[in-house]
């Protein structure tokens, strides 16, 4: 069987199966077996494949119209430009997640020119933690950015973090972004007790935030195969964000930030935990679908 053949059965089987993006999907499961980019594929569209490959490219699509997602099949996904390996203990990054790291590098430049201090665009003196890191994609993300920023990023799960920490060392950050098993920031709280210049000066999070009562209505690929802890954050899809935005409180420096990604109707619930002294500059970020998507705040 030939490249384009293959990739046209496979496109149909998929399509059939009512999977999304199906052509992508064929794509990138094709190029996962023959070790090959998309120009070579289309390049070559009369190269035959092995019956090794031919076996091997039949069977993850048999899992793919099953529901299991491209990701967990190629063990990979690509965000902010760099490419993570995923597998079934973590969330798999999307798009929408990097807003939190736009939003965050931009309120951190926006600060140093409101104090009228040259802009730090190396994060050098910075302490920042991401909180619920999964696959360690934003605190990765931001370490790439900032590299001279160090880096603490909190899981309740070991395996997410041991993915986290494969990853990191992947994009050669490692040295600067300590992992730590933690509900939320428990055990950082009193990261500032007599000595109020400890704390962080950024707090980013993309927690759990689906409800419960919205498991049925969850594309099978997200129910049924990605991490309920890294999924779930209550009946509603809300509860964790007091807790979150309190122990952020503590743990912030005077002039800290903190921002944090929303549930596609969690704004509502969300922005009236920030209406406190302890906080001001408080804005939230649209994504592409008009949804709001990230909300920040300034310690005052």
């Amino acid at each position: 069987m030939d490249v384009r053949t293959a990739l046209k059965q496979a496109i149909a089987q998929l399509r059939d199966a009512c999977v999304p993006s199906f052509t992508l999907a064929a794509e990138l499961l094709l190029l996962h077996v023959l070790g090959r980019n998309r120009t070579w594929l289309y390049a070559h569209p009369e190269a035959s494949l092995s019956e090794s490959e031919a076996q091997q490219f039949a069977g993850l699509l048999a899992r793919r119209a099953a529901g299991e997602p491209t990701q967990h099949l190629t063990g990979r996904q690509e965000f902010w430009g760099l490419e993570f390996e995923v597998t079934p203990d973590v969330l798999i990054p999307r798009p929408e997640t990097e807003h939190v790291i736009e939003v965050a590098l931009d309120r951190l430049a926006v600060r140093e020119i409101r104090a009228g201090r040259k802009q730090r665009l190396t994060g050098e003196g910075l302490l920042l933690a991401d909180i619920g890191t999964g696959s360690g994609c934003i605190a990765i993300g931001l370490a790439t950015d900032l590299p001279a920023a160090r880096l603490i990023a909190t899981d309740i799960s070991l395996p997410a973090l041991a993915v986290a920490q494969r990853n990191a060392q992947r994009h050669s950050v490692a040295d600067r972004i300590r992992f730590v098993e933690a509900n939320l920031l428990q055990g950082f709280e009193d990261l500032m007790t007599g000595n109020p210049s400890r704390g962080f000066d950024l707090i980013v999070s993309n927690p759990p935030y689906i409800g419960h009562k919205e498991r049925d209505t969850l594309m099978r690929e997200v129910r049924d195969h990605e991490p309920e802890l890294a999924l779930y954050g209550g009946e509603e899809g809300f509860e964790l964000y007091a807790d979150l935005i309190a122990q952020s409180a503590r743990a912030l420096n005077g002039g800290g930030l903190l921002v944090i990604e929303l549930g596609h109707n969690s704004l509502p619930a969300v922005q009236p935990l920030l209406n406190a002294p302890h906080w001001t500059n408080i804005g939230a970020t649209n994504d592409l679908a008009g949804i709001p998507r990230v909300v920040a705040a300034q310690r005052t």
